[in-house]
C-alpha cells in the first residue's frame, strides 16, 4: 500500500517510514554514530520498493539527524542543539567577564567551543554590507572571517565588516584573538557604547560549498543570520554575516509586551 489514512487524510508510505526512523533516533534507538539500515535493509523491512526508502531517506535527511555520504550511507549525528539566548548572549556583564558571545553562549551549553580564522585584513564592502554601515558600496572596511567549532564540529561561519575609520586606530582587530571579550570589547574600550543589536533571519538550504565548509549533508537547512551592531550615537560600527547549521541551534528571544 502506498497511503495509510489517519485523521481523515492520507499519509503516504513513505511519510510513515521517514517517521518511524525519525522517533528510533529521536528515542534512542538508533544511537548517534549509528548506520541507519541501508535502503535494502529497509525495502526488506517494510515491503516496500527502493524508490519509496529513497523518497523516505529524503524526509530522514530533512530532519537535520543524520548525515550522509555518497557511498557510505547514513550515520545519526552527534549534534545537539546549543540554546542561543538573545537576551544573554550581548550583554555587556560577559564582555566585562571576558566572554565573546560565542563562548557565553557555548559556556551556558556545556559545549567546548574553538574559533579559527580564516581571513583578516581590508576588502571592499559589498553592495548589501555597504547599505547596512551606511557607505558607499566598495569602500574598503575591515573583513574578519572566523569558522567556530562546538565539540571539534564545524557549526557556524561569521563574517565582520567594521568601516576602516572606526578600525584603523584599534590594533586589537587585526589580531586573530582580540580577547578578552571579543570584538566588541574592543570597540567599547574605544568609546563606542552599544545601544543595540538588530538581527535579520532568514531559514534556506545550504548550498555545495557551505554543506562542505559546515560538514554538512548536500542541501541541508542553515539559518542565514545578519546583524548590526548599533552604538548610542546611532552607527553601525559592525555588520556579521552568520551562516549556521540549523540542527545546531534554538533561537529564544524576549519580546517586550509594554513601550
Amino acid at each position: 500500500m502506498g497511503t495509510a489514512v489517519g485523521g481523515g487524510r492520507a499519509v503516504p508510505r513513505y511519510v510513515q517510514i521517514a517517521d518511524e526512523i525519525i522517533q528510533q533516533i529521536r528515542a534512542g534507538v538508533l544511537k548517534p554514530g549509528d548506520m541507519v539500515p541501508s535502503e535494502s535493509e529497509l525495502v526488506e523491512r517494510y515491503g516496500v520498493s527502493g524508490g519509496t526508502i529513497r523518497k523516505a531517506m529524503v524526509e530522514v535527511r530533512a530532519s537535520g539527524l543524520v548525515d550522509t555520504r555518497h557511498g557510505r550511507g547514513s550515520m545519526v549525528k552527534d549534534r545537539p542543539p546549543v540554546r542561543l539566548r538573545s537576551s544573554d548572549r550581548f550583554r555587556a556583564s560577559h564582555r566585562r567577564a571576558g566572554k565573546a558571545a560565542y563562548l557565553a553562549e557555548s559556556a551556558q551549553s556545556g559545549a567546548t567551543a574553538k574559533v579559527s580564522v580564516l581571513y583578516i585584513g581590508p576588502m571592499e564592502a559589498p553592495e548589501e554590507i555597504a547599505d547596512r554601515l551606511g557607505v558607499p558600496a566598495g569602500t574598503q572596511v575591515l573583513a574578519r572571517r572566523r569558522l567556530y567549532f562546538r565539540n571539534g564540529v564545524p557549526v557556524e561561519t561569521a563574517s565582520s565588516y567594521l568601516p576602516w575609520d572606526v578600525v584603523k586606530d584599534i590594533p586589537e582587530l587585526f589580531a586573530e584573538n582580540p580577547v578578552p571579550g571579543g570584538i566588541y570589547a574592543r570597540l567599547e574600550d574605544d568609546g563606542h557604547t552599544f545601544a543595540e543589536f538588530v538581527e535579520t533571519l532568514q531559514a534556506r538550504p545550504a548550498s555545495k560549498a557551505e554543506a562542505s565548509e559546515l560538514a554538512l549533508s548536500p542541501g541541508a537547512p542553515v539559518v542565514h543570520l545578519v546583524r548590526n551592531a548599533v552604538t548610542e550615537a546611532g552607527r553601525v560600527v559592525e555588520v556579521c554575516d552568520t551562516l549556521m547549521a540549523a540542527d545546531q541551534f534554538v533561537f529564544e528571544y524576549r519580546i517586550p509586551a509594554t513601550d
